[in-house]
């Protein structure tokens, strides 16, 4: 699966998926990472991308050419590639989204800067907008470096043991159910002692239940949707 990074600071993404889980799904070619930069398409001379806003505003706001130029250039070479639009204003970003977008072969994600993007260029270019929450951060990488984290997780094989989607909170709108380790009493706290018997389908009936109450006391919201399960 390929991830294409549209951003003016390539080198925030570089260091990201160097390591780790994801570090290893690039070296086995589940993944493949590329950033590309607007600022190599604009016709600027000074490679300038961004201007004030029209009508007035606090800041400035990039301009559509070298993005339009950045994007067509993509779809050049890749016609199926999906483009996602990083923006606050955008639908709510959930774990089921990436689970479906882990079926597509290429995704787009375009980080905004500044005050944001030329309206005309989502109009022009997005297949999606979304948002990672209702905050305001400097630049759109950090979402697009966390959508491409969830998606990956998603891509078979990226994990070492697919069961471990499966239990994750957000899975049947309940969130994941309190885990423990070694040893079974640390700080005078210890553990649930049906954990210690061995017998895993009383286990896996009480996981269920904590997740439904772990839901209920920190998202009520999601317990509303899941209560009736068990």
């Amino acid at each position: 699966m390929r991830f294409s990074f549209v951003t003016l600071f390539p080198q925030m993404i570089d260091g990201y998926f160097v390591h780790s889980i994801l570090g290893r799904a690039i070296e086995a070619e589940l993944i493949r990472i590329e950033s590309i930069n607007p600022r190599d398409f604009s016709t600027n001379r000074h490679h300038k991308v961004d201007e004030p806003m029209i009508g007035g505003g606090a800041g400035m706001l990039m301009t559509p050419q070298p993005l339009d130029d950045a994007l067509t250039h993509i779809k050049e070479g890749s016609p199926q590639a999906h483009v996602i639009f990083l923006t606050p204003v955008g639908k709510p970003f959930r774990q089921n989204d990436a689970k479906r977008l882990a079926s597509h072969d290429h995704i787009v994600l375009v980080a905004g800067r500044y005050e944001g993007i030329d309206e005309r260029i989502i109009e022009m270019h997005a297949d999606e907008v979304l948002s990672v929450g209702d905050a305001i951060l400097t630049g759109g990488e950090l979402p697009a470096m966390m959508l491409c984290d969830a998606i990956s997780r998603n891509v078979p094989g990226v994990l070492g043991n697919s069961d471990s989607l499966s239990v994750e909170s957000y899975e049947e709108a309940r969130l994941e159910a309190p885990s423990f380790t070694k040893p079974d009493l640390y700080a005078g706290r210890g553990i649930i002692s049906e954990f210690l018997k061995g017998n895993h389908s009383k286990i896996a009936d009480l996981k269920k239940r904590m997740a439904l109450h772990k839901t209920q006391y920190f998202r009520p919201d999601l317990y509303q949707k899941t209560k009736g399960i068990l």
